[in-house]
């Protein structure tokens, strides 16, 4: 396998190791908040959250329907502090209508993940589910190791260098 390909099965694989993902949303004000909240992901890499109607970033989701999602590796198993292993996605968010068919679908996976507590929080009716749609996305395993991940295919990484950062611009 080519370094590449061995980075992207690390990449398709990085997420399987959280249950929660850091949230950043920003207010109507343009106030940002980071938070977290456990997920469910499906195959085209759409993260799905189950958040209460009361959180900071649950009214912010309502105010301004984009975040950025961060999935980073555990400082006490990395080996540079400063070149941590991460992945983000820039996301568009969808409300969930409660009781759809496909609430209920992602409920039951928030069910089989996690438990009896969906249970309870279920039968809140403050609790909402959100779709976070990934447009674009970085995934960073070390100094001068990070990829570009873009829309049309989230499948597929680009490594980001000099000469392709400027082509950007």
């Amino acid at each position: 396998m080519s370094q590449l390909e061995n980075i992207q099965a690390e990449y398709e694989k990085f997420p399987e190791q959280f249950e929660s993902i850091i949230i950043s949303t920003v207010s109507a004000e343009g106030i940002p908040n980071a938070s977290y909240a456990p997920f469910v992901m499906d195959d085209a890499k759409n993260i799905y959250i189950y958040v209460s109607g009361l959180a900071t970033h649950t009214k912010n989701l309502h105010a301004n329907p984009h975040v950025s999602v961060l999935f980073i590796e555990d400082e006490a198993k990395s080996n540079q502090i400063f070149a941590r292993t991460r992945l983000s996605f820039d996301c568009a968010v969808t409300l969930i209508e409660r009781e759809s068919d496909k609430w209920n679908q992602i409920v039951d996976q928030f069910q089989k993940r996690f438990g009896q507590i969906i249970e309870i929080l279920r039968g809140l009716p403050d609790f909402r589910i959100f779709q976070l749609t990934p447009s674009e996305g970085r995934f960073v395993v070390g100094f001068g190791a990070a990829y570009r991940i873009k829309g049309g295919n989230l499948h597929q990484l680009a490594q980001i260098t000099k000469d392709s950062d400027q082509q950007q611009q």
